[in-house]
């Protein structure tokens, strides 16, 4: 047999992760991982980001000017710039001549604030509640009917119903009167169709069924199963009311004609028209420092609510 060698042909393979090792990485391809979206940690948005930078300006700036404003004499408030500080710091005296000024004027509004809010805010509190939760947990001819009324009202502004209520109050003397605000304000359709779709979720069926069959009868059974379950949505109709009929300016505009009756928001507005009249008292300095004034209850209250008007905000958002 002949030893003579033939020359051998091999096929030519793909490289193997060894061998690339060994010849060098250059000829090797990467791999590129895609990192998973987690639901646990949101992907960044910039535009979203910026956005929402933009809301908070939007909504801080004025709060700030109104509170550094609020520093200043009539004097700084035309000589220093909006942002800044004036040299003299005049706080506590702006604060002191709001609650002096045309014989505490201010004192009289704030309580007639008062007044509209816990008559008008707490009855359409009440009112929702109690409605809120015979619409969830009760079912009757016309409920359909009711619903689409709901709705209907949730989506009408309260300026366009001003006019004719106006009317009927004139008509049965009520206007210049407390009740021609406190009464409008008793109807809150958003707060209704707040707490209905609150107690749907909040309250279970089966709780108010052992209640009853442990003896208890409706009126028990709302005070003691339903009540404490309906705090925190409670407390966030409360607070939208609140607001509302806090800062209620074009019913009182055009109900009320005796200074004496006037909210702090129709009171200021009076204050700032007669620092623009010629011959008035320029008293611009007193109305910025009354509208710091105005607005700290609410802050308060919304801080020292905060937790239960966001767990009633999320109400019916989640299914289990």
């Amino acid at each position: 047999m002949s030893s003579t060698s033939s020359p051998v042909t091999t096929a030519s393979q793909p490289p193997t992760a060894q061998s690339g090792q060994s010849g060098g990485s250059k000829n090797t391809p990467r791999l590129r991982t895609r990192r998973k979206h987690t639901p646990g940690r949101p992907k960044r948005s910039v535009l979203l980001t910026v956005l929402t930078g933009l809301i908070m300006l939007y909504a801080v700036v004025p709060l700030v000017w109104l509170v550094i404003s609020a520093t200043k004499t009539q004097e700084g408030l035309a000589n220093s710039s909006g942002l800044w500080f004036s040299h003299d710091f005049a706080l506590w005296d702006n604060i002191s001549k709001t609650f002096t000024y045309h014989d505490g004027i201010f004192v009289r509004w704030l309580l007639n604030t008062l007044l509209y809010v816990g008559l008008g805010a707490g009855g359409a509190t009440l009112l929702a509640i109690l409605g809120g939760y015979a619409l969830a947990k009760f079912s009757f001819p016309g409920k359909r009917a009711v619903f689409a009324v709901v709705i209907g009202a949730v989506a009408v502004p309260g300026t366009a119903l001003a006019v004719p209520t106006f009317l009927m109050f004139s008509k049965m003397g009520l206007t210049d009167t407390p009740w021609a605000v406190i009464i409008p304000s008793l109807v809150s359709p958003f707060g209704l169709y707040l707490m209905w779709v609150f107690a749907t979720e909040a309250i279970p069926t089966e709780l108010m069924e052992a209640a009853r069959i442990d003896g208890a009868g409706e009126i028990r059974t709302f005070f003691q199963v339903a009540m404490p379950l309906l705090a925190p949505g409670t407390v966030t109709v409360l607070l939208f009311t609140t607001v509302a009929t806090w800062n209620n300016y074009f019913l009182p505009l055009i109900m009320l004609k005796d200074p004496n009756w006037y909210p702090l928001t129709l009171g200021l507005d009076s204050w700032n028209s007669q620092a623009q009249t010629i011959g008035g008292d320029v008293i611009f300095n007193l109305v910025i420092t009354g509208s710091l004034l105005t607005i700290v209850p609410l802050i308060a209250a919304f801080l020292l609510l905060q937790k239960y008007w966001q767990s009633g905000l999320a109400a019916g958002s989640v299914k289990e």
